[in-house]
C-alpha cells in the first residue's frame, strides 16, 4: 500500500507542475524514470517491483495491447491532408532496412554474438515512439506533413514489427526444442488467427457502436467507456483462442478507427487517457531497469550500439527511401533524425527478458536503456531547433511547405 501511494502522488503532483514543467524541457519520460531510479533503488526501495511476477508479464503484454490498439486508430486521422505523407515507403522499406542495418551494426560492434540475439535487439531498439518529442507534433512551425509521417510511422511501426519480433524471441527460447519450421508455423498461425479475432471484434464494435449512436440508443460520452473496453476485451479473447494478441488489438484498431472518429471528436480520448498512465508506469520500469543495469558502469560498446541505432541505422535507410518524392532535403532529415525510442522499446524488451536466459536478457535490457535514455536527451534537446531551422526556412522561401491552421490530431500518447 505504501508503494501505491507514493505512485499516486507523483501522478498527482505531475498533474499540478506538467505545464511548468515541460517549459523547462523536462517531459513526463524523464520525470518518472528519474523517479523510477531514485524510488526503487536500495535493499528496501520505497515502490519495491518485482519484474519476474507472472502478472508484471501480463501486465506488460497488457500495456502493449493497449498501445497497438491506440496506434492503429491514429493514421485515419491524417486522411483529411488528401495525400501520401511517404508512410509506404517509411513502413515498407526504411522500417525493414533500418531493422537489418541494425542487426548488421551489431555483428559489428559485439563479434560473435548469436545472429539471433542481434536481430532481437535490433527490433527491440528500431520502432519509433514519439514521446521524448511530443511537443514537436503540435509544433506549427514545422510542415504539418513532417509531423504526420513521424505521427503516422510510430503509430503502425510496432504493429508490424510485433509478430517478427516474438519469432526471434521464440527462436532464442526455444533452440534446443522446437524446429525452426514449427516456430515459424506457430507464429503464422497465430498471427493469422489474431486478424480473424481483430476483424470480427474490431468491425463487430464498429458495427455495433455506430448503429447505437445513430438509433440514440447511447450518448457519445457513454460510448467512450465501449471503446476503451475494447482492446482490452480483444487481447483476452485472443489469448484464450491461443491468438497473437498484439496482432489481434492492432488489426481490431484498425477497423474500429474509423466509426471512432465518426461518432465524437473525443470517442478515444478515455483509451488514451487510460494509455498515458500505463506509460507512465513503463517510463517508471525503465527507472529501475537503468538503475540495475548500470549500477557497476555502463559498456563503451553498448553506448556506441545505441548511438548508431538512434543514427545511422535509423537515418540512412529513412533519407535514402524518401528519395525520389516531394519532401526536400531538409524535411527528409528531419524525418531520420526525429525517430525517437520510447514505451516501445522498453515494453518489447521487458517481454524479451521474461523468455530469455539470463545472459541473452541481461543484453536486450543493456542495449535497450542505453538506447532510449540516450533518445530522451538528444531528442529532446534538438526538437526545437528542428522547429526553429523550418521557421527560418519558411521566412527564406514562403510558400513552400505546406501551411494551414489545422492543428492535427490529439497528440498521440503524450505520457510515452
Amino acid at each position: 500500500m505504501p508503494a501505491f501511494i507514493v505512485l499516486l502522488s507523483l501522478l498527482f503532483v505531475w498533474a499540478l507542475v506538467s505545464g511548468r514543467l515541460t517549459r523547462w524541457s523536462i517531459t513526463a519520460p524523464i520525470l518518472f524514470v528519474v523517479a523510477g531510479m531514485v524510488l526503487t533503488r536500495g535493499a528496501n526501495p520505497a515502490v519495491p517491483l518485482d519484474l519476474e511476477a507472472h502478472s508484471f508479464e501480463r501486465a506488460v503484454e497488457i500495456v502493449l495491447a493497449v498501445m497497438l490498439f491506440m496506434d492503429a486508430t491514429e493514421g485515419r486521422t491524417y486522411e483529411r491532408l488528401g495525400k501520401s505523407v511517404g508512410e509506404g515507403r517509411l513502413l515498407g522499406i526504411a522500417l525493414p532496412a533500418s531493422a537489418a542495418l541494425a542487426t548488421l551494426l551489431g555483428a559489428l560492434v559485439f563479434p560473435g554474438t548469436d545472429w539471433w540475439l542481434l536481430a532481437v535487439a535490433a527490433l527491440v531498439v528500431m520502432p519509433v515512439d514519439l514521446a521524448p518529442v511530443a511537443g514537436f507534433l503540435r509544433d506549427e512551425r514545422v510542415p504539418l506533413r513532417v509531423r504526420a509521417a513521424l505521427n503516422i510511422e510510430g503509430g503502425f511501426n510496432d504493429g508490424l514489427v510485433s509478430p517478427l519480433f516474438l519469432f526471434c524471441v521464440a527462436n532464442l527460447a526455444t533452440a534446443h526444442g522446437s524446429t525452426f519450421s514449427e516456430l515459424l508455423w506457430n507464429v503464422f498461425e497465430g498471427a493469422a488467427l489474431a486478424v480473424v479475432v481483430g476483424s470480427l471484434l474490431g468491425g463487430g464494435a464498429a458495427w455495433l457502436v455506430h448503429h447505437a449512436h445513430e438509433s440514440g440508443w447511447a450518448r457519445p460520452t457513454a460510448l467512450r467507456t465501449a471503446s476503451l473496453v475494447l482492446p482490452f476485451l480483444v487481447y483476452a479473447t485472443a489469448t484464450v483462442v491461443g491468438a497473437n494478441g498484439f496482432v489481434a488489438a492492432f488489426v481490431a484498431g484498425l477497423w474500429y478507427a474509423t466509426t471512432a472518429h465518426a461518432v465524437a471528436e473525443d470517442n478515444l480520448g478515455l483509451v488514451h487517457e487510460v494509455g498515458e498512465l500505463m506509460a507512465y508506469a513503463v517510463w517508471f520500469t525503465l527507472g529501475k531497469l537503468a538503475a540495475d543495469t548500470f549500477a557497476d558502469g555502463v559498456s563503451a560498446r553498448v553506448v556506441l550500439y545505441g548511438l548508431l541505432a538512434l543514427t545511422v541505422a535509423r537515418f540512412v535507410p529513412v533519407v535514402a527511401s524518401l528519395a525520389g518524392t516531394d519532401f526536400p532535403r531538409t524535411e527528409r532529415a528531419a524525418i531520420g533524425w526525429l525517430g525517437a525510442r520510447g514505451v516501445t522499446s522498453i515494453v518489447f524488451a521487458l517481454l524479451a527478458v521474461i523468455q530469455l536466459p539470463p545472459d541473452d536478457a541481461e543484453f536486450i535490457i543493456g542495449v535497450m536503456c542505453a538506447t532510449v535514455l540516450m533518445s530522451i536527451v538528444l531528442h529532446g534537446v534538438t526538437q526545437e531547433p528542428v522547429a526553429r531551422w523550418f521557421e527560418r526556412d519558411a521566412r527564406t522561401a514562403p510558400g513552400t511547405r505546406p501551411t494551414g491552421t489545422w492543428r492535427g490530431p490529439r497528440t498521440r500518447r503524450p505520457g510515452r
